[in-house]
């Protein structure tokens, strides 16, 4: 996988997976994670896929459709690259926070759903809920926030609730700021998401 990492200020600092959205890169939101939190680790991520010549993390059947047994292979990808890069990059004991937005989300919502160790929270910018096959478990502890827009074309505002409702149900803390923005990413967003990571104790 081609990636960017930068390591952790501090010693116990996060590290940040940073997951951009379609036709992105791991260029995309590495200045996005140093907004966020200054001090934090970035592991900036390229997506495998290939859609219209525009890199993503999985595939989809049609907007809003995702390919089920695709996003299973990719995600458990993903998992595994992680765990290589904590030993490579010695941040086995940072905690690691994913920070999606569009595609990106939507497969750090995959990553809780199968592999809730991987991650000790997430940052989701407009996720949608990953799969409806079935539901996430063993997420007592995790904090989640999620930037969401009440007027997003692409990501109705039923998906925000319902993915809500699935995290919350699973166990983990979760955090909705709601912008009348459509799809895009907000510096409203942005300043939340910061605001709500200086406030936690990963």
């Amino acid at each position: 996988m081609k990636y960017i990492y930068h390591p952790p200020k501090t010693e116990k600092a996060p590290v940040l997976l940073l997951l951009h959205g379609t036709g992105g890169s791991e260029q995309d939101l590495i200045e996005l994670g140093r907004e966020l939190h200054p001090d934090a680790g970035r592991l900036s991520v390229r997506g495998q896929e290939i859609e219209n010549g525009m890199p993503r993390y999985f595939k989809r059947l049609a907007p809003g459709v995702f390919d089920l047994d695709n996003l299973t292979m990719r995600t458990e990808e993903l998992y595994q690259f992680i765990q290589t890069a904590r030993e490579e990059h010695a941040f086995q004991t940072n905690p690691l926070i994913a920070v999606g937005y569009s595609n990106g989300a939507n497969i750090a919502g995959s990553l809780m759903y199968d592999f809730p160790e991987a991650l000790a929270g997430a940052v989701l910018f407009h996720p949608m809920v990953p799969r409806r096959d079935k539901q996430p478990t063993h997420l007592s502890g995790k904090d989640v926030w999620i930037g969401a827009g009440t007027n997003d074309p692409m990501c109705p505002a039923e998906e925000t609730k319902d993915l809500t409702s699935y995290l919350q149900q699973a166990g983990a803390e979760v955090d909705v700021f709601w912008t009348n923005q459509g799809h895009q990413l907000s510096m409203a967003e942005v300043e939340a998401a910061k605001n709500w990571l200086s406030g936690r104790s990963f």
